[in-house]
């Protein structure tokens, strides 16, 4: 392995700007990966707003790869489906306990409680949050950033570090003093949020939106106990400015006329904001990265910003670990570009859609769009489509440039994330020789009746995991072997000649190919120069 350059700065591998969920999740892996992280925050202490609390199943299968997926949903309440309704009918029930997923649903819990798991998760690793820092100066050159902090004492502190992850917001320093900015539509979208505890007797294991002729809509989102997260959509009068501070008569009134049947009875937390649609055009400039809200804002259709962000987090941590430890190139840190930017514009048209389908104002549209999802909803595969998106189980990286190969009998291709194998027998080997939190590539070779394939030489650390369909698993210490008398792994991954996967830190197909191919060249590709083919 190439040894890296020696750092051009005495401070930490990474510094991490913000202690939401986003930075959080960056530094935890950052750490994982065996980098030195220092995490600034300029609150003097965490939030008390529960805030986003929708955690979807794709975000579980990263928790999980972290080891912290448990705790995640003892938290909180698990949703099984989305339901829909207007003019007093339900229009549609979106089953989520069908999408290809070990976690096939949604957590809902306050992000009060995401970030005290995350951050015991990061204390455990060694690293603690530092509050009341502010950062007031960024330069950066080719070795290294620096960094002026302002801190609560009013102390000021130089900080050099080999990068900067910008996770603090839309808000974002960064993003401001790396001389970005976000680009989109700024004709913002109003809601009231309210965080309040409620009686009703809406089914308390799904999601609902509530679609109304006149305004816009209500999400309603059951949490433990009788907590209940209420989002309206509201009306922007010309000039009228944000209310940060409604009264709770307000939020009731809203839900009288839009649902019924929800009674207020306390409220921890209500606040009306503005949300509008944009990202910035690159995420990586020099040696500085955006992630979360600092790069992309959107409306709270869906509940995919805290999500999309957190995945933000996780794909780029170890490709800076990896480029910390000799192991990665400039191209592996494009990626970051190259994958992420695509799924938060995605996003951002997801829920300007949703947005747009939700406040129609025309009585002639407002009956088609309710027959048309009343339609479409009695049809299973659109069903599970739906599901799969709101999920996020069908987010893919094909076309990367950093995945390859090709395997003309395999149902996934490079740049999918792996494939959820159901067999507990085989879950509970995998687990074994995979365990969660453990970091770094994965290498999985799916082998025929009678075959042992040699390991890979070049496997750059990677651990390497053998299918057997013997069940005599005592094969040479290169491998943890897995026996699979009935094949269910080469049937799932469509491997029944046998194969070659190679399994990302984040999850992702790296690389996919037959057993006699050259598997290291997707390593050599990892630690390419920028614009190599």
């Amino acid at each position: 392995m190439t040894k890296p350059a020696p750092a051009a700065h005495d401070g930490p591998d990474v510094v991490v700007v913000g202690a939401g969920p986003v930075g959080l999740v960056a530094a935890c892996e950052l750490a994982r990966h065996g980098l030195t992280v220092r995490v600034i925050d300029k609150l003097p202490a965490p939030t008390e707003e529960s805030r986003a609390i929708v955690v979807h199943a794709r975000s579980l299968e990263m928790l999980d790869r972290m080891g912290v997926a448990a705790e995640i949903i003892d938290s909180g309440v698990k949703s099984l489906a989305m339901q829909m309704y207007a003019s007093g009918r339900r229009l549609a029930r979106i089953e989520l306990d069908q999408v290809d997923s070990p976690f096939p649903f949604t957590i809902t819990t306050p992000q009060t409680e995401t970030e005290r798991i995350l951050t015991a998760r990061l204390n455990d690793l060694g690293v603690s949050i530092e509050r009341g820092a502010e950062l007031t100066a960024l330069r950066q050159d080719a070795d290294a950033v620096h960094l002026t902090l302002l801190h609560a004492d009013g102390a000021r502190e130089d900080v050099g570090t080999s990068w900067v992850v910008g996770a603090d917001g839309s808000h974002s320093t960064v993003r401001a003093l790396l001389g970005t900015k976000l680009i989109g539509s700024f004709k913002g979208e109003r809601f009231i949020l309210g965080d309040v505890e409620a009686e009703y007797s809406l089914d308390r294991g799904s999601m609902h939106t509530y679609f109304s002729p006149t305004v816009g809509p209500l999400l309603v989102f059951p949490m433990r106990g009788s907590r209940v997260r209420l989002i309206a959509q509201v009306d922007d009068p010309a000039g009228r400015p944000v209310n940060t501070n409604p009264a709770q008569n307000e939020l009731q009134q809203i839900v009288d006329a839009r649902a019924g049947g929800i009674h207020i009875t306390r409220s921890h937390w209500l606040t009306e904001f503005e949300i509008h649609h944009a990202q910035v055009p690159a995420y990586r400039i020099g040696r500085a990265f955006l992630a979360g809200d600092a790069a992309h804002v959107h409306s709270p259709a869906g509940g995919q910003g805290m999500n999309t962000g957190m995945q933000d987090a996780f794909n780029l941590g170890w490709k800076l670990a990896m480029t910390a430890h000799g192991a990665g190139g400039e191209r592996l840190l494009d990626s970051y570009q190259a994958e992420r930017h695509p799924v938060a514009a995605k996003v951002i048209e997801l829920t300007t859609r949703l947005t747009q389908i939700g406040t129609l104002r025309n009585e002639l549209a407002v009956k088609l769009r309710n027959e048309l999802v009343h339609a479409a909803s009695g049809l299973a595969p659109i069903r599970h489509a739906i599901a799969s998106q709101l999920e996020e189980v069908a987010l893919s990286y094909r076309g990367s440039p950093i995945v390859t190969g090709h395997h003309r009998h395999a149902r996934v291709a490079a740049g999918d994330h792996a494939p959820h194998v159901a067999d507990v027998a085989l879950q509970d080997q995998m687990s074994a020789a995979w365990p969660p939190g453990l970091g770094g590539h994965v290498i999985v070779t799916v082998a025929n009746a009678g075959q042992t394939p040699g390991p890979v030489k070049d496997a750059n650390g990677a651990r390497q995991l053998l299918i057997t369909p013997a069940t005599d698993r005592e094969i040479d210490g290169y491998y943890a072997t897995i026996a699979d008398p009935d094949r269910v792994v080469a049937s799932r991954y469509g491997l029944r000649a046998g194969g070659r996967v190679i399994i990302r830190p984040d999850g992702y197909i790296g690389y996919i190919g037959d057993l006699d191919a050259t598997v290291p060249s997707y390593f050599s590709l990892l630690r390419a120069p920028a614009g190599t083919p």
